[in-house]
């Protein structure tokens, strides 16, 4: 920043304290892990500006070449303005910063490396592949990425991420292990359901909650329309019997779920599926879900079907057939995705005219 000020003329005044917020504002916009989140800092970017502060004030002048006798001068000052005078006008906004930045005269691109800043931080398509390859570098590392730094970046290069799944350039079967090559946080279960918030309601950061408040409500009325079908049990005091046994009681359930036998082998099992699509393993211990391979506890398996549903968006899937109504429903009822009306089959409308009969009832 200093080499570009003073390659724009023969006049270099330091950057004020305007400037400096700005250029703070920048970097933490590229570098989201430079964020300060604590409670004690008034803003996400103070202590990078403070960082250049510290910075600035540590550069040493230019001398000019001067004769025999050099000229003397009063020594010059450093004032910059107080953080507290400048934050009434600033907004914690990126955008203003990019305005700004725009606007400013000290921003033109009069030296090479300032032309080679401004044209690649004025492509959005370039930024995020920068995000992308900030990604890829956290990965490779031995210790394992701050799980809110990858979040960040995903939110940032989200547009470019869904447009490589959603093109389908490759098969779908082979879509998850390609995808999970590229990005290998999705292998955790914290950013494929962060994902699914993404692709669906990005704007709201309540949406998963929100999601299993109402899973939860869906569950209940599931569990009496089942009762009132004859199709299960009233409930039980253990819950995750109960769960297996509400789930189970879902038409063509075996599709997307399956309780292994006390001799059954879960690689076996997958070899022998006729199906491709994501299924929720259920053990002695624990649940395995694949596409990816993901191992949670026994007692979120009521929460499995939503795992399942945030495979098929993050991956861009395709419901079985033989699953496609209940899916439908799930999508429409609980994660509030409409469906056209050129793919509402008839056993979808069916299901839908029966299940609407019973909760208005």
């Amino acid at each position: 920043m200093i080499s570009i000020k003073r390659a724009a003329g023969d006049d270099f005044n330091y950057p004020c304290s305007r400037e400096l917020t700005v250029m703070a504002k920048r970097l933490i916009e590229y570098y989201p892990m430079l964020r300060d989140r604590s409670q004690t800092s008034r803003a996400e970017w103070e202590t990078v500006k403070k960082q250049l502060l510290k910075r600035i004030q540590n550069v040493t002048t230019p001398k000019k070449k001067q004769g025999s006798t050099p000229s003397r001068k009063r020594p010059r000052s450093l004032s910059f303005q107080s953080s507290h005078e400048t934050s009434t006008d600033e907004t914690d906004e990126s955008t203003a910063s990019t305005l700004i930045l725009e606007r400013s005269p000290t921003s033109r691109c009069s030296a090479p490396e300032a032309a080679q800043l401004c044209a690649s931080e004025t492509e959005s398509p370039q930024t995020q592949a920068r995000h992308y390859k900030t990604l890829q570098a956290m990965y490779k590392t031995k210790a394992r990425p701050n799980k809110m730094d990858v979040a960040q970046l995903l939110d940032l290069e989200i547009q470019a991420r869904r447009a490589f799944i959603d093109s389908d350039v490759t098969k779908e079967q082979d879509r998850p292990s390609n995808i999970l090559k590229a990005y290998p946080c999705f292998g955790e279960l914290d950013h494929l359901m962060d994902e699914l918030r993404r692709i669906l309601n990005q704007g709201n950061s309540h949406f998963l909650m929100e999601l299993k408040t109402r899973w939860g409500t869906f569950c209940e009325r599931a569990q009496f329309y089942g009762v009132f079908k004859k199709l299960m049990r009233p409930p039980q005091l253990d819950k995750v019997k109960h769960s297996i046994a509400m789930m189970k009681a879902l038409p063509e359930i075996e599709a997307v779920l399956h309780v292994l036998e006390s001799a059954e082998d879960p690689n076996t099992f997958l070899q022998t599926r006729p199906l491709s699509s994501p299924v929720v393993i259920i053990c002695e211990t624990n649940c395995i879900l694949t596409m990816p391979v993901l191992i949670f506890p026994k007692e979120d398996i009521h929460e499995s079907v939503m795992y399942l549903m945030a495979c098929y968006y993050t991956f861009h899937l395709t419901y079985p057939k033989c699953i496609a109504t209940l899916l439908s429903v799930v999508q429409t009822e609980v994660l509030l995705d409409a469906i056209h009306d050129c793919d509402m089959t008839t056993s979808y409308k069916k299901a839908m005219a029966d299940w609407k009969k019973f909760i208005s009832d």
